[in-house]
């Protein structure tokens, strides 16, 4: 079992380097979130000190877990990553919970919102795309130009990853690089080029003004640990890099450099991104009614990066900002569309899902997983409801986080001789603090976000009869051992 479990033997061809999977992790990190995200946190906590600590905690837990993962990369660099650490730690019902809610909601759900965030701010570009909802009771179906716009993007690049892994990293490198430069552009210009004088009086022009009251109570505690979420998911989907460890040339060296590197990248960006949000825009609004008086909390539809480059550039920097967001969005659901059907592929070879799911096409991909993952995610981008399902998985996600760190620990006692070319950095403190703050946040949102936590974990739990009724059926369809030594006689 444990030499089966980390076998490095790998059935389709490696293409990618380390560069194409650190591009990976920072291209599926960076979508909309950095873009809006902030305006929902500031209106969580009290002062610009706190807004700044919501990204720097949340980047921490980040690359705190990311540097478990490449140990367990390293271990079992097999196609599906993160759902083969849960099944040789826990048994194949854990990664089977994992594949079904990632399936489910949190990557095709994904890749539905960031086609349609493409199309949204695209509709700046080209008025064209906009469009009214139709309306169903309380739900906002059908089609729209806007999500006619989403599905092409989803179809798009599934067609392009479709042709291979060449075509898909060649897409991916592209535009990492380019939203990185322009993340840098944003810092920069905003922090160092035109500062606007106001705004840091009002977020560090004193004591108070950056800390805020200085007040800790269990509800500024809570509040924080609420306003993290969209910390958490501006920097989430770094772990699709372990999906297609099995496609890195050096997965024991290319894996763990990837996580390190991307995430680090990232988290010091959005930081370096928020300082410039605050340098151009008061935290809170303020008294008036201009775009600088609606503050960064009441940035309007959330588009602090818009509302903070138009204070540089005015008109134009809305434009510039959609331009930007597309760019960003697109990179992001290509790195999702690419990673995401390994997974379902690695299920289908374990057959606990749809078997055609694991044949590879002539060039090497998934092609029937790519396939059902881009039909699922264009029918979410017609219910209108992605988000919610999003916010959904918020408790389910980090529960799989705990686990897939815990199961660092528990391989170590598990398989004590197991080769391990590289070993979590900080073990054990590092990944343990990291399951400690992960748990608390989990209690955190139980209280405080209990309309989602507790639906996502039934999306969870959903699962296991599904599973208990795929087991059954395999069961029954192998033919007894007699059976087989008889068909095998002759």
């Amino acid at each position: 079992m444990e030499q089966a479990a980390v076998s490095t033997e790998r059935e389709s061809r490696s293409v990618l380097s380390g560069f194409d999977a650190a591009t990976i992790v920072a291209g599926s990190m960076i979508g909309s979130g950095i873009f809006i995200v902030s305006a929902d946190i500031a209106r969580h906590v009290g002062s610009p000190f706190a807004l700044l600590a919501v990204w720097v905690v949340s980047g921490l837990m980040t690359v705190a877990g990311a540097l478990a993962y490449g140990e367990l990369a390293v271990m079992m660099p097999q196609a599906g990553g993160q759902y083969v650490y849960l099944r040789e730690a826990y048994g194949r019902l854990w990664g089977f919970l994992f594949g079904w809610t990632l399936f489910l909601v949190i990557q095709t759900g994904t890749i539905a919102a960031v086609a349609v965030a493409f199309a949204r701010f695209a509709g700046v570009l080209f008025p064209a795309l906009n469009s009214a909802v139709v309306t169903g009771g309380g739900w906002q179906i059908g089609f729209t130009r806007e999500r006619v716009g989403a599905i092409v993007v989803i179809a798009g690049l599934t067609a392009a990853n479709l042709r291979g892994l060449d075509t898909g990293r060649i897409v991916q490198n592209l535009f990492t690089t380019i939203k990185i430069l322009a993340l840098v552009l944003i810092a920069f210009v905003a922090l160092m080029v035109a500062p606007n004088a106001q705004a840091l009086r009002l977020n560090f022009g004193g004591v108070k003004a950056f800390f805020g009251s200085g007040a800790l109570s269990l509800g500024a505690l809570a509040a924080f640990g609420a306003a993290m979420v969209g910390g958490l998911f501006s920097a989430d989907a770094w772990a699709s890099v372990t999906f297609v460890a099995s496609e890195t040339r050096r997965p024991q060296r290319d894996v763990p450099f990837a996580l390190a590197s991307g995430t680090l990248v990232v988290i010091t960006l959005y930081v370096l991104v928020n300082l410039g949000y605050l340098a151009q825009l008061p935290m809170h609004p303020v008294r008036g009614t201009s775009l600088f008086a609606h503050g960064i909390a009441g940035a309007p539809s959330d588009r602090v990066a818009a509302a903070a480059m138009q204070m540089v550039w005015n008109g134009t920097g809305a434009v510039l900002t959609a331009a930007l967001v597309m760019i960003s969005t697109f990179g992001c659901a290509n790195g999702l569309i690419m990673t995401g059907a390994w997974v379902l592929y690695a299920m289908a070879k374990d057959g606990v899902f749809w078997r055609p799911a694991g044949l590879l096409n002539t060039a090497q991909v998934p092609s029937v997983a790519l396939i059902i993952q881009a039909v699922w995610a264009s029918m979410l981008t017609l219910t209108g409801t992605y988000s919610d399902l999003l916010d959904y998985v918020i408790f389910a996600q980090l529960l799989f986080y705990v686990l897939t760190v815990g199961a660092v620990f528990w391989l170590r006692i598990k398989w004590p001789q197991a080769p391990r070319p590289y070993k979590a950095w900080g073990y054990p403190i590092v990944p343990a603090a990291y399951i400690l703050c992960a748990a608390a946040l989990m209690i955190d949102l139980l209280i405080v976000k209990p309309r989602f936590t507790w639906p996502g974990l039934l999306i969870v739990l959903a699962g296991i009869p599904v599973f208990m009724i795929q087991e059954r059926r395999s069961r029954i369809a192998q033919p007894s051992p007699s059976k087989r030594t008889a068909v095998g006689g002759q």
